[in-house]
C-alpha cells in the first residue's frame, strides 16, 4: 500500500485537499475552523505518509505487526498548535487465495478498523487475518488498526493512579441506600476532578468529533483516496460521524453492533436503554443455565438461578473470594457474559464451583488484575469517560440520575446502578461539552453502507441499528435473529460473514434488509 503522498508536491496536495474540504462547516459557520484544520492536517499526513517499523515494546505486540505514527492536531481549530501522535498498526494483504489454488488476489487498499469503547485499542486488529473467517478479506486488504487519541500509546489519558483504580472488593447493591449513593457521588466528583487536573486544558479535545477528524487524517496518511472502514460498537458512532462530516471520502463502511446515533440519546439516554437491555440478556443467560441444571446444579428455572447468584453475592459480601472478589466483581464478571455468550459456560462453571466450595475459578475470572492490566484498564476508563462526558450535555443534578435510575432499577436491576457509577463523573465534568451531530445523509450523498446487528444485543440495543439504517440513505441492515452477541461481523455466523465478504470484496449488498439464523448456543462444560 502506498505510504507516500498521492501528488507530486505537498503544495498541490494541500490545495487539492482543501478543494475537497469536508462537509463539516460552512465558511465562517460552526465547525468551519475545524474543517479547515482537518484539511491542513490531512494534507500534511498524506505528504508524510506512515513509516512502518517495529511496534512499541510497551504494547507487547507480535512481530507480525508493523507500526507507525500519524501526527494530528490536539485542537483542529488550531492545526499549527500542539500536536499528538496516533500509533497505527498494519499487516499487508496476503494477495493469496485462501482456497489454496495459487490464485493472485488483487489488492483493495486498506481496511481500517475501530473496535469501540470509547477507550479500546485497535492495534491488535490486523492479526484477525490469521483467523479463518477473515482470510478472504485479509487476502485483498491491508488490515489496519490504531490506538485512538488518549488510548495508550496515542497521547494516553489518565484520571487517577492506576494502583487506585480497582477498589475491590466492593458491594453492588441493586437498591443502594442514600448513604451509599452519597459516597459514590463523591467518588465520581473526585474522579472528574482528577481528569481535569491530570489532563489540564487538553482534556476538552478528547471527544468523538475529533476522533472522526483523526480518522480522516489517518486515511490521508495511509495514502487512501477514500476510506474503507469497519467500526464495532462505539466504532459505529465514530463511523457515522465520519460519514456525516466526510461523505465524499467514504468508499465502503461497515457498522457492526450499532450505537443509536440519535443526538437526543448521546449519551445519557443511551445508557438508560443499555441498562434495560442488559436485564433481558441476563434473563437469557439464566434460562440457559437453568436448561443445563444437570451440569451446573444452579437451579432448573431462571428464578432458582437468580437465587444461586444472590446467594453467592451474599457470601462474597461477608467474605470476599481470595480477598479480591466481592459482589461488584461478581456482577462485573457476569455483565461481561451479557456481551458474549462464549463466556456463558465459563461463568456458570465458576459460579457452580464457588457455591460448592471451590472459589478459584471465580477468582481467576473476576479477581484483581496485574499491575500492567490495571494501568491499561485505568487508561481505557479515562478515555471512555472523557469522550462520553465531552460529547454531549449530561444532567448535572444527581437528583435527576437518582430519579431516572431508581425507576429503571425496579424492572432492570442487574446493570442499572453499575452503569450509573460508571458514567456519573459526567455530572461533575469540568470541560466544555460538544453538541452531538444530527447524522443524516440523503440519496446519493454517501456510497451504500452495511449495517450488522444481533437482535438481542444488550450493549447496543437493536433500535440503534434501525435508527442508523433510517438515517443513512442507501444502507442495508443484516440482522442475526434471536442472538445477542455483541459484534457479529467476522465471528461464528457464516451467513453474516457471507454478507460482510460480499460487501467488502465486491461492493455487493442485499437488495433489501435481510436476516440470518442465529449462531448455535454455547455448549455447557463442567
Amino acid at each position: 500500500m502506498r505510504a507516500a503522498a498521492l501528488y507530486s508536491a505537498a503544495g498541490t496536495l494541500l490545495l487539492t485537499t482543501l478543494a475537497a474540504a469536508p462537509a463539516e462547516g460552512t465558511p465562517g459557520g460552526p465547525g468551519a475552523a475545524e474543517a479547515r484544520g482537518t484539511a491542513v492536517a490531512a494534507g500534511r499526513a498524506a505528504a508524510a505518509g506512515i513509516e512502518f517499523g517495529r511496534c512499541p515494546k510497551a504494547e507487547e505486540l507480535p512481530a507480525a505487526l508493523r507500526c507507525g505514527t500519524v501526527t494530528v492536531p490536539l485542537d483542529y481549530a488550531r492545526p499549527d498548535g500542539k500536536r499528538i501522535e496516533l500509533t497505527v498498526s498494519r499487516v499487508r494483504a496476503t494477495h493469496k487465495s485462501p482456497e489454496g489454488d495459487g490464485r493472485e488476489v488483487p489488492g483493495q487498499g486498506a481496511l481500517l478498523y475501530n473496535p469501540g469503547g470509547p477507550g479500546a485499542s485497535g492495534l491488535y486488529f490486523p492479526l484477525a487475518g490469521m483467523v479463518p473467517q477473515w482470510k478472504r478479506i485479509a487476502a485483498a486488504y491491508d488490515l489496519v488498526g490504531y490506538a485512538p487519541r488518549g488510548v495508550a500509546p496515542s497521547a494516553p489519558l489518565s484520571c487517577q493512579d492506576p494502583g487506585d483504580f480497582f477498589k475491590g472488593p466492593r458491594p453492588a447493591p441493586t437498591q443502594p441506600s442514600d448513604a451509599f449513593k452519597e459516597r459514590r457521588a463523591a467518588e465520581a466528583e473526585a474522579y472528574a476532578r482528577g481528569c481535569a487536573e491530570r489532563a489540564g486544558g487538553a482534556l476538552r479535545h478528547y471527544h468523538s468529533l475529533n476522533n472522526a477528524r483523526d480518522l480522516e487524517v489517518v486515511r490521508a496518511a495511509l495514502g487512501e483516496e477514500r476510506l474503507t472502514f469497519m467500526g464495532a460498537s462505539y466504532g459505529t458512532y465514530l463511523g457515522a460521524l465520519y460519514a456525516e462530516l466526510f461523505p465524499s471520502r467514504v468508499r465502503r463502511m461497515v457498522f457492526d453492533s450499532v450505537v443509536n446515533p440519535d443526538p437526543e440519546g448521546i449519551w445519557y439516554r443511551n445508557n438508560l436503554a443499555q441498562s434495560e437491555a442488559f436485564e433481558d440478556r441476563w434473563s437469557d443467560f439464566k434460562e440457559w443455565i437453568a436448561e443445563h441444571h444437570a451440569v451446573y446444579g444452579l437451579g432448573d428455572s431462571p428464578r432458582e438461578v437468580q437465587n444461586s447468584y444472590e446467594e453467592a453475592s451474599e457470601r462474597l459480601a461477608a467474605e470476599p473470594a481470595g480477598g479480591t472478589v466481592g459482589p461488584a466483581q461478581l456482577q462485573g464478571a457476569f455483565l461481561k457474559a451479557g456481551y458474549y455468550d462464549d463466556y456463558w459456560p465459563h461463568r456458570a462453571e465458576a459460579l457452580s464451583a464457588y457455591l460448592r466450595g471451590d472459589p478459584q475459578p471465580l477468582i481467576d475470572q473476576a479477581g484483581t488484575r496485574t499491575e500492567e492490566g490495571a494501568a491499561g484498564a485505568e487508561n481505557s476508563n479515562a478515555v471512555y469517560t472523557a469522550v462520553e462526558c465531552n460529547d454531549a450535555p449530561w444532567p448535572t443534578d444527581f437528583e435527576v440520575w437518582d430519579r431516572d435510575n431508581t425507576r429503571l432499577a425496579r424492572r432492570a436491576p442487574f446493570e442499572t446502578w453499575d452503569n450509573v457509577w460508571t458514567n456519573l463523573p459526567c455530572a461533575y465534568w469540568r470541560a466544555p461539552r460538544q453538541r452531538p451531530l444530527d447524522v443524516r445523509t440523503g440519496p446519493g450523498e454517501l456510497p451504500p453502507t452495511l449495517v450488522l446487528a444481533a437482535e438481542e444485543d444488550a450493549a447496543t440495543p437493536f433500535e440503534g441499528a434501525l435508527e442508523l439504517r433510517r438515517r443513512l440513505s442507501g444502507s442495508v441492515l443484516v440482522t442475526e435473529r434471536d442472538a445477542g452477541t455483541h459484534g457479529v461481523g467476522g465471528g461464528a455466523n457464516a451467513c453474516v460473514n457471507g454478507h460482510l465478504e460480499a460487501y467488502l470484496l465486491e461492493g455487493r449488498l442485499p437488495a433489501r434488509d435481510t436476516s440470518c439464523a442465529p449462531r448455535p448456543e454455547p455448549e455447557p462444560r463442567g
